[in-house]
């Protein structure tokens, strides 16, 4: 009886020394997020603590999480880019200066109107700065990489394939933009070289049921096979997973082989180079839009410089928050195959019964009049200088029962895309 008791207790001792507290996770990996947590902290020159609960570290900007990526040893950071890629020359433009001094005096008007409404601030910035020589990090927090399923695993999307469902899709377009568990409802352009994509997006806060989903809405661009995808894209988002709350928060994310094993939200693994020390990726955005009431928006600009091939990410007309290095990819340092515009829900419950209740947007059907959520003033910038309307688009949407599309382009200016949805509802139980 008594070795008995001496060997329960050491099981039990063994035991309490590979679990916190509370029981709820592993010892060795409370560890493993200590010491990854306190390598990201290390070069924190200020802290800024937000109103919103986040906490902002102001890092030496030679010395951010990008550069822990093996291609990016030795890198050089590029401050700004080349030249002004923002150019534009549209059809609408031209046509507006051929217009009589009333209706000019009303299009400038309405410009102010729509200028006003656009996103320019972030919740963390109501409560300090970020010195230059820095940039801002949002603090990751201990419970958000505890509940990843590894480290490595943090901030990623969930991966769009397995075996046996890429076995059954066809090679063409459509099972390119179709993954498992994501449901899309987009617009897309392909065909041509592209070497910039633009959009203003409409910002809501839509209800995410699980913390494991989540619903984003973007400017992407794409190239490779529809299996081992490269990506760049830029948006909002709402990501328990990530961010720890269901608050509106801009995001990046790139990956070079479809989310299988490269690629992140934000900095939250290494590869995308900050410059601005304005703008802290997975900050919260503030206003967002109410249906029915104001509407407030953001203004996403992704594209590659000429000369060094960098992907950059431009917010509003003239912040550039940073690029992701060629030396990340294989294909999409040379020019993107599509651009897309749109949002995007990842559930486990997709094309299942019952569906996801997580919306898309503002929650309402493409079909609704003035009711959906928009991404208008779209642009590509392929070979030409400037950038322009693309002349040939297509939308799709994975459940047109959960979330629809709408493209508009007759009888306007500028063509307007509507899309979204409440996902669960009659039509997608």
């Amino acid at each position: 009886m008594g070795s008995t008791f001496f060997i329960l207790m050491g099981l039990a001792v063994t035991v309490y020394s590979l679990v916190d507290h509370d029981g709820s996770f592993p010892r060795q990996k409370i560890l493993e997020v200590e010491r990854k947590l306190k390598h990201l902290r290390r070069h924190s020159l200020k802290t800024i603590e937000s109103e919103d609960g986040d906490v902002i570290d102001c890092i030496d900007i030679k010395k951010q999480p990008a550069f822990d990526h093996p291609a990016l040893t030795g890198h050089k950071i590029q401050m700004v880019p080349t030249y002004n890629s923002a150019k534009e020359d549209t059809i609408a433009e031209t046509r507006t200066r051929t217009r009589n001094k009333a209706k000019d005096a009303k299009m400038k008007k309405q410009r102010a109107e729509e200028s006003s409404l656009t996103v320019t601030s972030q919740v963390w910035q109501r409560s300090g700065s970020c010195p230059e020589g820095t940039i801002p990090v949002r603090r990751i927090q201990k419970r958000d990489l505890l509940k990843a399923h590894s480290i490595e695993d943090y901030g990623r999307k969930k991966p769009s394939f397995s075996h046996h469902y890429v076995g059954q899709l066809n090679e063409n377009l459509e099972s390119f933009v179709t993954l498992q568990n994501h449901s899309k409802a987009i617009l897309f352009t392909d065909g041509y070289r592209y070497l910039g994509g633009k959009g203003d997006i409409l910002v809501f806060n839509p209800p995410v049921e699980n913390d494991d989903e989540y619903s984003t809405s973007q400017v992407s661009l794409l190239t490779g096979p529809y299996n081992d995808f490269e990506c760049v894209e830029a948006g909002w988002a709402v990501n328990p997973s990530v961010y720890g709350d269901r608050q509106t928060r801009l995001f990046v994310y790139w990956t070079a082989d479809g989310s299988k094993r490269t690629g992140c939200f934000d900095l939250t693994c290494p590869g995308f180079v900050q410059t601005s020390n304005e703008i802290a990726l997975g900050a919260a955005i503030y206003p967002i839009s109410i249906p029915g009431d104001l509407s407030y928006q953001i203004t996403i600009y992704i594209y590659k410089d000429p000369i060094t091939n960098n992907w950059w990410v431009q917010y509003g007309e003239k912040t550039n928050i940073g690029y992701w290095p060629p030396e990340l990819f294989d294909t999409i340092c040379y020019n993107a195959q599509s651009v897309e515009w749109g949002g995007e829900v990842y559930s486990t419950t997709v094309g299942h019964t019952p569906h996801t209740a997580t919306q898309m947007g503002n929650g309402q059907f493409a079909s609704v009049p003035f009711g959906s959520s928009s991404i208008t003033r779209m642009r590509i910038h392929d070979n030409a200088e400037a950038l322009k309307i693309p002349e040939w688009v297509s939308d799709f949407s994975d459940e047109y029962n959960c979330y629809d599309v709408r493209y508009v382009d007759d009888y306007v200016e500028d063509p307007e895309f509507y899309y979204g949805g409440p996902g669960r509802n009659p039509k997608c139980p």
